[in-house]
């Protein structure tokens, strides 16, 4: 998973990612868990490519990427393109394969274009779904990094 739990965690700036501390293993616990545990070969889609266990909620966060990047923008937040760049991390740091790579970056697009599509002006509901959307992204690096993150 490389360098996505750290990525992640920067990019919805979330301080509360602490994870709780690990409790000691006896070795009785660590042998078993050793001589039981198989090589797992990642699952693949039809073309060979790995799918990663996490990639439901990484395409889902890539499509709220993109609709907060148009949304902060479109209400006068002045980031630039912090929220292109997060997902360019994030495409950086998982070094997707060709297909994977383009669901990614689709999904960035869905979020922007849905919204762009939606509002041309900052309403009272547009803030209220940018408020929505960084809470569900918060909430999804949340689980990735606590399940995933190393």
């Amino acid at each position: 998973m490389k360098r996505i739990a750290c990525i992640i965690m920067l990019l919805l700036l979330t301080p509360s990612l602490v994870r709780a501390p690990a409790w000691a293993q006896t070795s009785e616990q660590t042998t078993a868990q050793t001589t039981q545990a198989e090589p797992e070969t990642p699952p693949s889609t039809g073309n060979g490519e790995p799918i990663a266990p996490y990639d439901d909620k990484l395409l889902r966060l890539s499509e709220i990427l993109g609709a907060v990047h148009y949304l902060r923008t479109l209400c006068g937040a002045k980031e630039g393109t912090k929220w292109r760049d997060s997902m360019n991390a994030i495409l950086l740091a998982e070094e997707p394969g060709p297909k994977r790579k383009a669901r990614l970056i689709a999904n960035f697009n869905r979020g922007y274009r849905t919204f762009y599509g939606s509002y041309s002006t900052c309403t009272a509901s547009a803030l209220l779904a940018v408020d929505r959307y960084m809470e569900e992204g918060a909430s999804l690096s949340k689980q990735i990094t606590n399940r995933y993150g190393r």
